[in-house]
């Protein structure tokens, strides 16, 4: 008689663990995010608390874990991927917004039954509908002081202690001194005495400083308090500080320490009336400790929007940083050109290549995000991650997707290039030119100031939707300067956003297709935003895109026949930038290989 196979031992004794840990708590079950407490995207290695309990390793996901019973949450972009990392006799397997956490606990939880949770990894908007929903059916979510994954992890990493950086006002563009007039106007416009930082990104932004305490961001964990004078407040731990960071930051800015945090709300001047705390990052803990005794008003992070209208001088080092990431990109790729066809790689070999090229520049400091190589059907997983057990060899005809990107001091860059090795089949060119024409259709907009994303989305999924295709993911995002790979407030998306872009602000253009187990499209640019030429009889200015990426688009994956004239002139025209511009800086054999790679399309 055959036997059931048995859940992932591992997987399961932690499992185990953590129910013992609620029923120590006095809770009957416990919820598990993908975040730290500054709800970042990537954490450091201490926080990986969701990954260390699931074997989960991707950017967002919650884990709720009863008595008898678990789940775990993500979005489109990590359907396939769950399935492979989490045990499903452990976990249920959840889409977060078709079937959410919320709809989860009102079939699960029981009367009286306690939720616990750690508040300072959860918003209390994030809370809000699972609050609902457990007093829906008679059960309660419980803050508990102690985080109950920490207390039963006995190998977790140490927070970082990496050094501060000063980062120069030659590419900042400004200096702290003055960024923090400029928050601080704003902070008086609404009437807010101080404001509680807690976005990393922020934080570097305002003080212009980065740091090394989180993968794949040059972030320092830290928290801020901006005073509507300009001063400041500082918490982060003193061994970070180096002298000239100290002598960078200056008498306006106190240094207090990180774990001093709730010593020092406690001694805040009572004239301090109303603080700030932002709504999309601000814990339920930094909500509840400013509440005390004091009015708390929860805004929009007022750095957000002013940090992604870059300035001038942040404008032309991300065009600097991404002539520097299109050398190495197409080094790369004529590369692969010639070696991928031989069946002696794989999508680790691969990645690993392209960051080789890419470290040879002096101003590169590491991948802006763990490199996407997805060969065959391993690319139609969305967000991918290659590892040893899964990594795929490259051979001749297949679809390879490979989303990559850099850091470099003056610039974020992230960019996609799908790419035949070998020779593409109809239907992949067929698709493959739907994504484009998306694609440039995006590119060539034209649209009036005060348009938002959201606006534009339809515009980048038209020729897919019209053959009853589409892609489970945005259509673009902001991206930061020399900071996060992600950054809001803007997006290009399904999802209603009523962020208007802006002159200044920086956004991917990245349609997609994906057909399960065989394999994914996606062409990702870079755009800034800028105003366009008016035209004769216009009533509202016009703004439009520049496209920052340079790299060659696949001409063996494109059916030029249903391409228009227009699309085929931009892509001819794009071509030739990306020729004229990156052949002076790459060698010999990649110029050639570039001139084939970029030639008209008739």
């Amino acid at each position: 008689m055959d036997t059931l196979p048995q859940p992932n031992a591992l997987a399961a004794e932690r499992l185990a663990a953590l129910r013992a840990a609620c029923r120590a708590a006095g809770v009957d079950g416990y919820l598990v995010p993908h975040g730290d407490e500054h709800q970042g995207e990537f954490n450091a290695p201490y926080a990986e608390r969701l990954k260390w309990l699931t074997g989960f390793t991707g950017s967002a996901g919650l884990a709720i874990v009863m008595n008898d019973t678990a789940a775990i949450f993500v979005d489109g972009r990590y359907t396939l991927q769950v399935r492979d990392q989490v045990d499903g006799r452990l976990y249920q397997y959840r889409h977060m917004i078709e079937e959410p956490a919320s709809a989860w606990i009102c079939e699960t939880a029981k009367h009286h039954h306690k939720i616990g949770f750690d508040p300072r990894l959860h918003t209390p908007a994030g809370l809000h509908r699972l609050e609902e929903a457990a007093m829906k059916v008679g059960a309660a979510l419980v803050p508990l002081a102690d985080n109950l994954i920490d207390k039963i992890w006995k190998d977790q990493p140490k927070r970082p202690q990496a050094p501060v950086m000063v980062y120069p006002e030659k590419f900042a563009g400004r200096s702290s001194a003055e960024k923090r007039r400029l928050i601080a106007d704003v902070l008086k416009a609404e009437h807010i005495d101080a404001y509680f930082f807690t976005a990393l990104d922020s934080i570097a932004w305002l003080f212009n400083i980065r740091g090394g305490d989180v993968e794949f961001s040059p972030l320092t964990y830290a928290y801020a308090l901006l005073f509507s004078d300009g001063k400041a407040i500082l918490f982060i731990d003193p061994a970070k500080i180096t002298p000239e960071a100290k002598a960078h930051l200056g008498p306006d800015v106190r240094l207090a320490p990180y774990d001093g945090l709730d010593h020092e709300l406690t001694l805040l001047d009572k004239s301090v009336g109303m603080l700030g705390l932002d709504r999309d990052t601000g814990s339920r803990w930094a909500y509840d400790r400013l509440a005390a005794g004091r009015k708390v008003k929860v805004t929009a992070d007022p750095c957000t929007a002013t940090k992604a209208r870059k300035h001038p001088v942040e404008l032309q080092g991300v065009r600097d940083a991404h002539i520097r990431d299109g050398a190495a990109l197409a080094r790369f790729l004529a590369w692969l050109a010639k070696e991928g066809p031989k069946g002696t790689l794989n999508e680790i070999s691969a990645a690993d290549k392209l960051e080789k090229f890419r470290a040879e520049n002096n101003s590169f400091r590491g991948p802006s995000f763990a490199t996407i190589a997805g060969a065959a059907g391993n690319g139609a997983i969305v967000h991918y991650r290659a590892t040893p057990k899964s990594a795929a060899t490259i051979k001749a005809d297949m679809v390879m997707l490979l989303d990559s990107g850099g850091q470099y001091l003056d610039g974020t860059t992230d960019v996609t290039r799908t790419f035949a090795i070998g020779k593409a089949t109809p239907e992949q060119k067929h698709r493959f030119t739907l994504v484009l024409k998306g694609h440039i259709a995006l590119a060539m907009a034209r649209f009036v100031k005060g348009t938002t994303g959201s606006q534009l989305d339809a515009l980048a999924r038209h020729a897919l939707w019209q053959e009853g295709l589409d892609y489970d993911h945005g259509t673009g995002h902001g991206v930061g300067t020399f900071l996060g790979v992600h950054e809001g407030p803007h997006r290009i998306s399904k999802v209603g956003n009523t962020v208007a872009l802006e002159p200044g602000m920086v956004v991917s253009n990245e349609p997609g297709y994906y057909k399960t187990g065989e394999y994914g499209i996606r062409i990702e640019n870079l755009v800034a935003v800028r105003e366009a030429p008016q035209i004769p009889g216009a009533e509202k200015p016009l703004l439009e895109f520049e496209t920052l990426t340079l790299a060659p688009i696949d001409l063996a994956m494109i059916e030029p026949e249903i391409m228009s004239p227009a699309e085929k002139g931009w892509l001819n025209t794009y071509h030739a930038r990306v020729r004229e511009t990156l052949s002076p800086l790459v060698d010999e054999n990649t110029r050639a290989w570039l001139a084939d790679a970029t030639k008209a399309v008739p």
